[in-house]
């Protein structure tokens, strides 16, 4: 196993990678967001993109929870931040740490083309815009309909209406009719 990678190995290719990606990563620096605290070994604040190496060695296992790490991970599906952490658990050589850091910062970098084609498209904006659009027709259109059916509801009440009180007064006059 002479080809694992230390964590200041490891995290000295994530932040050559990193940064030649067009990152601008800030080493060891406090993390603060979420209810979370740790010590992260590179974060981009302005991209919201960074990375964690987690060992024994730093005691990160201690410094970032199993729980922090759900609400980290929560934030991250939501597309708050993108962080890329790694576990010495599963032993990684160089290559392979470089790899996984590339396959990473790819589904980063579709992720931030995905959203830049929703802003072009509109985004959110466009859908308040269509739906209001579509609001604003659809009462005329169901105006027309409504009095339609409307028209014949109120045959139908009118109709029931008959019916219902003549069926009431039957059971009443039989009644009265006993006594």
């Amino acid at each position: 196993m002479a080809d694992t990678l230390s964590e200041m190995q490891g995290c000295d290719l994530l932040a050559r990678l990193f940064k030649a990606r067009g990152y601008s990563i800030a080493r060891n620096q406090q993390f603060r967001e979420y209810g979370v605290e740790f010590h992260i070994d590179g974060w981009d604040p302005k991209a919201r993109v960074g990375f964690e190496f987690l060992t024994s060695e730093d005691e990160d296992h201690v410094d970032l929870s199993l729980e922090e790490y759900k609400t980290l991970s929560a934030a991250q599906r939501r597309g708050e931040l993108a962080l890329f952490i790694i576990d010495e658990v599963e032993p990684l050589s160089a290559e392979d740490l470089a790899l996984e850091a590339h396959e990473f910062l790819d589904e980063v970098a579709d992720a931030a083309r995905a959203r830049l084609a929703r802003a072009a498209r509109g985004g959110r904006g466009a859908k308040k815009a269509t739906k209001k659009k579509v609001a604003t027709k659809k009462p005329a259109v169901a105006k027309g309909k409504k009095n339609a059916a409307a028209k014949k509801a109120v045959k139908k009440k009118a109709a029931v209406a008959t019916k219902k009180p003549a069926t009431k007064k039957k059971p009443v006059k039989k009644s009265r009719g006993r006594r």
